[in-house]
């Protein structure tokens, strides 16, 4: 069996569980050292025990990403031991308030933003001069459709969404001369604990598992994967050079 990420370290962020938890098991399955990060040790210990189970190696992260300095140290902690970044995956992403913008507090709308977008900005500033080390460093954000439909009563992760897309483009074009490629991942809806909360009258079997969805990130990881700035969506199997209308 070809292990096309052998000797590769990839950072997977909100790694304990759904789409997190599965793509760190198949970058691992693919030959890559994970840096698991999340704020649950329980789950994290869990994906170590799958990882090992597959004959793949991890480093467990207990953070929480609105600690912006622990992004930090994580940075320097990486640098010392690798000297290098191959892969980013920035996954982790809260949901927040699903009400009117008019009865949503302010704190709430906050800490939306603190984990989705600024979390993300932290983890480009410190994991950059990284990633840049490497022969072929790989960043991967994953979005939702949320951000182009402007998705009623879930503004807060709506506007979050989009913010991290512009982020993250504007990342990719500053970059898109050097050996980084940075693009975005739409997995639309997926069998995971977000979206049960979100839909809760849905059938689950009517959607895709993280599983199936984690095969698809894995390519955009890897040192052939040549393309920057682009929109990958999962649903329509799609690479796209900027977001259609709905």
């Amino acid at each position: 069996m070809t292990n096309p990420l052998a000797n590769r370290i990839a950072l997977v962020t909100g790694a304990s569980r759904g789409i997190g938890f599965a793509t760190a098991k198949a970058l691992a399955r693919a030959g890559a050292h994970i840096v698991a990060v999340a704020r649950t040790q329980g789950g994290l210990e869990e994906l170590d025990d799958e990882i090992r189970k597959d004959g793949g190696s991890a480093t467990l992260v207990p953070l929480n990403l609105t600690d912006s300095d622990g992004i930090a140290r994580l940075g320097a902690g990486l640098h010392e031991r690798y000297g290098k970044l191959d892969i980013l995956v920035g996954n982790a992403g809260v949901l927040g308030p699903s009400s009117p913008i008019g009865h949503i507090e302010l704190k709430a709308f906050t800490d939306v933003m603190a984990v989705n977008v600024s979390a993300n900005f932290q983890l480009i500033r410190c994991m950059e001069p990284l990633l840049k080390q490497s022969d072929a460093g790989r960043a991967v954000f994953v979005t939702s459709g949320a951000a182009n439909k402007a998705t009623a009563y879930v503004s807060p992760y709506a506007a979050s969404k989009a913010a991290l897309e512009t982020l993250a483009r504007a990342w990719a074009q500053e970059t898109a001369n050097t050996k980084l490629r940075v693009n975005l991942f739409n997995p639309g809806p997926v069998r995971t604990r977000m979206r049960a909360t979100l839909m809760p009258g849905e059938d689950p079997a009517t959607l895709d598992t993280a599983e199936q969805v984690a095969e698809f990130i894995v390519p955009m990881c890897a040192p052939d994967w040549t393309e920057t700035g682009k929109f990958y969506d999962y649903k329509t199997r799609t690479l796209m050079s900027f977001r259609s209308p709905a």
